[in-house]
C-alpha cells in the first residue's frame, strides 16, 4: 500500500519544525512506518539550493526564487518522496509546494496559479494527502523566532506587508481545499498542537 504524504505549513514561528519532529515518532508508535524530511532540502542537491535561497547576502529575483524552490522540490520528489511513498512509508514534510504558493505566489505577488503550474511540473503532480496549516498570532511568532538564537535568513527579513500577503495566501489555499487542509491553532503548548495534529490525521491512519 502506498504511503501518505503529510505536509506542515505556516508562517515562520508557528512551530512547524517542532511539530514535524514530534509527529513522525508518534506515528511510528501507532504502527505507521514514518519518516521526516524538510523543505527545501532533504537530499543533497536540494540542501545546496536551500543554502542559496536563504542566504541574506544574495539578491534573488522573485521569479528566480520561485524556480529555485521548484527545482529543489523536483529533485526531492524523484530522489526521496516517490521511492519512499511507493514503499509504503508515510512522509512528514516540513513545508512543501503550498509554501511556494503562499510565499512566492502571494507574498512575492507572482500569482498563485503561475507558481502552482511551475511546481506541479516539477513534482509530477504529487500532492499531499493532508496539509496541517499552523496559525499563531504575531506576538507568539516573534517570541519563538527570537528564541532561536540565529540571525534571520533572507526571507525572514521581509517586512510585515510581505508576511500579511503570505498569511492571506495560506488562508485562500485552505479555503479552496478544505478536504486536504486542517487548520490548527499553534499558539498553545507543543503537546496540544501535536494532539490536534494527530486528530486531524485520524481518518488516514
Amino acid at each position: 500500500m502506498r504511503g501518505r504524504l503529510v505536509t506542515i505549513e505556516g508562517l515562520d514561528g508557528t512551530g512547524k519544525t517542532t511539530l514535524a519532529g514530534a509527529l513522525a515518532p508518534r506515528l511510528r508508535e501507532r504502527g505507521v512506518r514514518a519518516e521526516l524530511l524538510r523543505e527545501p532540502g532533504g537530499v543533497e542537491l536540494s540542501e545546496r539550493v536551500r543554502d542559496l535561497v536563504k542566504d541574506p547576502a544574495l539578491r534573488i529575483d522573485p521569479r528566480t526564487e520561485a524556480l529555485l524552490y521548484a527545482a529543489a522540490r523536483a529533485q526531492l520528489v524523484v530522489e526521496a518522496l516517490e521511492p519512499l511513498l511507493g514503499s509504503g512509508t508515510w512522509l512528514v514534510l516540513d513545508r512543501f509546494l503550498d509554501s511556494s504558493l503562499a510565499y512566492q505566489g502571494a507574498g512575492r505577488e507572482l500569482g498563485i496559479d503561475a507558481v502552482r503550474a511551475v511546481n506541479l511540473f516539477g513534482t509530477g503532480g504529487l500532492m499531499p494527502d493532508r496539509t496541517l496549516l499552523l496559525r499563531a498570532d504575531a506576538a507568539t511568532r516573534a517570541q519563538r523566532r527570537g528564541g532561536r538564537g540565529a540571525a534571520p535568513d533572507r526571507l525572514e527579513r521581509e517586512d510585515d506587508a510581505f508576511f500579511d500577503r503570505v498569511a492571506r495566501g495560506y488562508d485562500e489555499l485552505a479555503a479552496a481545499e478544505p478536504g486536504r487542509f486542517a487548520v490548527l491553532d499553534a499558539g498553545g503548548p507543543p503537546q496540544a498542537v501535536l494532539a490536534a495534529a494527530l486528530a486531524a490525521l485520524a481518518d488516514l491512519v
